[in-house]
């Protein structure tokens, strides 16, 4: 049985690869809703800005309306005023036309009806002058009214073309959105190429062994292949395995276009059982460390720090829960991950 599941574990699973661009692609997605939810802010905010000054040009509007109503108002009010002076006046003339006829008709009452007639006539003048600034009023009136009509055709044009600056804002997101897509499934299909690339010239340079295999996206390697127990310093058969994965990194590195921002994350973990050492307070500790030390012997060996990321897991993340000697040895490992910084 023994026999069996060591050929198992060291067939080509094909299902690893489906995980490993499934999972991929789930990142890309996330990092494209990130910033088109950063896009989103920023767009409204400037969405926020434009609500607020439609706000005080809407209630511009709303007085400058008001105003125009008082002015029709007092408007109708002088022309009403205007109508009856000018009644009071065609009385007044018809008062000194009948006046005038009496007078001419009685010489006995000329002088009463010569009194009452300037009488009239001053009144009349008066009224003339009164209804002289009126009409100047309803001038003036009638051109606050035009410069309203002005101010509120300059309103609405004003809101026009927020509205219009506003959809086409919205335009230019959907359009980034398609775009985004567009370059993360680009980038996504380029970056799992390589990585698969990267994981076939491994598997040639490494060979075909048991303590060293695939798990879905990463590349495994058994802690005891790179370090003796409950120390965190690569051994002499540890930094020769390592020797070959650098020289896979580096020609690797000459493949990837620069822009596409890739990393070796080197995660390392341990078993559940504590660890009982001065030097490590904790499996964390052990873990990161080992993790730690792989990084810095790739960077020694000519691996830009750039293109490494190291990462300590301790015991919560098992391949296997067991509690056999087996399942602590399959948990006690070294992770590498291909993926974007």
């Amino acid at each position: 049985m023994a026999l069996a599941r060591g050929r198992r574990e060291r067939g080509i699973d094909y299902w690893p690869g489906f995980v490993d661009a499934l999972s991929t692609l789930v990142l890309g997605i996330i990092f494209l809703l990130t910033v088109f939810v950063t896009v989103q802010f920023f767009l409204s905010q400037e969405v926020a800005g434009k609500d607020t000054v439609l706000s005080r040009l809407t209630a511009q509007i709303n007085q400058l309306t008001d105003l125009l109503a008082m002015e029709k108002t007092g408007k109708a009010d002088l022309e009403n005023e205007i109508a009856r002076l000018r009644a009071s006046l065609a009385g007044a003339e018809g008062e000194r036309d009948r006046l005038k006829n009496a007078a001419e008709g009685s010489s006995a009452g000329a002088a009463s009806a010569e009194a009452r007639l300037n009488d009239t006539t001053q009144q009349l003048a008066a009224e003339k002058q009164v209804s002289s600034r009126a009409l100047a009023e309803i001038d003036a009136l009638n051109q606050q009214i035009g410069a309203l009509r002005r101010q509120l055709a300059a309103l609405e044009d004003a809101l026009d073309a927020s509205e219009k600056k506003g959809r086409e804002s919205q335009a230019r997101i959907a359009d980034l959105g398609s775009r985004l897509n567009v370059a993360l499934a680009q980038r996504v299909q380029e970056l799992s190429r390589y990585r698969s690339d990267f994981f076939g010239r491994l598997r040639d340079i490494l060979g075909n062994r048991a303590d060293i295999r695939v798990v879905g996206d990463r590349f495994v390697f058994q802690s005891e292949v790179l370090f003796d127990s409950g120390q965190a310093t690569l051994n002499a058969e540890g930094q020769a395995e390592i020797d070959k994965l650098a020289a896979a990194l580096l020609d690797l590195d000459k493949q990837i276009p620069a822009e596409i921002p890739w990393v070796l994350r080197v995660d390392g973990h341990t078993d559940v059982r504590p660890i009982a050492s001065p030097q490590f307070p904790s499996n964390w500790a052990l873990s990161a460390a080992r993790a730690i030390s792989v990084v810095q012997y790739l960077i020694s060996k000519g691996v830009s720090p750039q293109r490494l990321v190291a990462a300590g897991f301790g015991e919560y993340q098992p391949l296997d829960p067991g509690n056999t000697e087996e399942a602590y040895r399959r948990n006690r490992r070294i992770e590498l991950k291909l993926t974007e910084r």
